[in-house]
């Protein structure tokens, strides 16, 4: 998903291997992730998608300008308080509980895309294999 503010940017969906960067996009206000290939265009995430950083996450808290570190470099993408609209959803999970806004992150760390959540691949899957497959052969009738 792309937050509300992201809108009017161009987005993806996010693929498994995506090299991404925390970015602030133009006449928003709002972060989020874009490829490292297409730093104009939002990489939207689904909730259940695992990234991995290359480095310690750094953050900044609710006091502007104050900056936190977050020891674990991997996170799982959720959305939270989704019942209120004009706010921002888009956050990461981390292993020890911790939940920190997109919004938050600041700009210029990469990370990589390690997984979708199980149930996009396994219809994407689906549908790669009803494409694979061979049409099949005409059940014999039985003849009584």
């Amino acid at each position: 998903m792309c937050d509300y503010s992201l809108h009017s940017v161009a987005s993806r969906p996010a693929e498994v291997g995506d090299k991404l960067i925390s970015s602030r996009f133009r006449n928003t206000i709002t972060r989020g992730f874009a490829s490292v290939d297409e730093p104009n265009v939002a990489v939207c995430l689904l909730p259940g998608t695992e990234v991995a950083f290359e480095q310690a996450v750094q953050y900044e808290t609710v006091v502007p300008f104050i900056r936190r570190r977050q020891q674990h470099q991997v996170a799982r993408f959720r959305q939270i308080n989704t019942k209120y609209a004009a706010t921002h959803h888009d956050a990461l999970e981390f292993p020890d509980g911790k939940i920190v806004l997109l919004n938050a992150l600041r700009e210029g760390q990469c990370a990589t895309v390690l997984q979708l959540p199980v149930t996009v691949r396994a219809e994407t899957e689906l549908h790669a294999t009803a494409h694979a497959a061979e049409p099949s052969e005409p059940a014999e009738t039985l003849s009584r």
